[in-house]
């Protein structure tokens, strides 16, 4: 009999952490019912409020969607991906692809302002010397830290959000750059 690879132990020990975590899922929501002696003789108009049967019965959800749940709305989301019902009613294609489109711009962006920067640093030992104070202080600053001033001077989430996505690719882009041009050849 053939030994199993590591990457099919791999796949079943994957799969297997995959269904426990489910299982644990499963039993952390599913609903107890408790049977409250007090309200068991109270009002069937007051125990239908509190979610209660007329036998005094609770039914205690906890505040994590079931299984269930979860696989209804994911279907319910999947179905339909695309459609639009208004500014703040859109499928999760569409927003999937605004998303990618912001992504893709703010990427863009820091292209174009990283990668000539990136050259001029690079080839240049006197650039190089000036600009690199301000770089060691920009960059070590967390983009989600942008993302406020981004949202309070520009004030439009979009736009803010390109930009934050625009921080986090310039400064890679542009030490990646201006690195790798420095260490080309002057005969090159």
């Amino acid at each position: 009999m053939k030994k199993l690879s590591v990457k099919a132990k791999g796949a079943i020990l994957s799969l297997l952490i995959l269904l426990t975590a489910l299982l644990i899922w499963h039993i952390s929501t599913v609903p107890k019912v408790v049977i409250n002696p007090v309200t068991a003789s109270g009002s069937s108009e007051y125990q239908a409020l509190m979610g209660q049967s007329s036998s005094g019965e609770t039914a205690q959800k906890s505040g994590f969607p079931s299984l269930t749940q979860m696989g209804e709305t994911f279907y319910k989301q999947l179905s339909h991906p695309f459609y639009d019902n208004g500014p703040n009613d859109k499928g999760v294609g569409i927003q999937l692809a605004y998303s990618l489109a912001r992504v893709g711009l703010g990427f863009l962006l820091a292209m174009l302002v990283a990668i000539p920067f990136g050259f001029l640093i690079g080839m240049s030992p006197l650039a190089y010397e000036a600009f690199n104070p301000f770089i060691q202080i920009l960059k070590p600053i967390s983009p989600l830290a942008w993302m406020p001033i981004a949202l309070y001077t520009i004030k439009d989430s979009s736009i803010s959000g390109i930009f934050v996505i625009f921080i986090c690719s310039v400064w890679p882009m542009l030490l990646n750059t201006a690195f790798g041009v420095a260490n080309v050849r002057r005969s090159y």
